[in-house]
């Protein structure tokens, strides 16, 4: 078990996390995620029901360095959710980028699309 850490352990990704936040205003707001479980990391992710949040991980794939042919493209929940992950390093953090959108093989997904023509 990890012993017991202080707030300041977790300054490396709670500064890339203040440096993103003033170099990329405008970009889609992702959910955040620090933990002393891994102190060096910030975990950015996006869910939506469409696949919106895939631009939006386009946009922060590219402000964030991380190279095209290293993200993984992936379905789970019995084919329900198309996921998109990739890692970079910025400012001295890992950063692990997430994704996740109904699947277009989804019903519901093509439903809503459907609905929206």
């Amino acid at each position: 078990m990890n012993p017991v850490l202080a707030l300041d352990d977790l300054s490396v990704p709670l500064r890339v996390l203040r440096l993103l936040a003033v170099d990329f205003p405008d970009l889609t707001a992702p959910n955040v995620d620090v933990s002393p479980v891994y102190p060096r990391v910030l975990r950015l992710s996006l869910h939506e029901t469409t696949c919106d949040s895939f631009a939006a991980f386009e946009s922060w794939r590219r402000a964030l360095g991380i190279e095209p042919a290293t993200v993984d493209f992936h379905i789970q929940s019995d084919g329900r959710t198309a996921v998109l992950e990739g890692r970079g390093a910025y400012g001295g953090a890992e950063v692990e980028l997430a994704a996740y959108a109904a699947s277009v093989a989804d019903d519901t997904a093509s439903a809503g699309a459907e609905g929206a023509r």
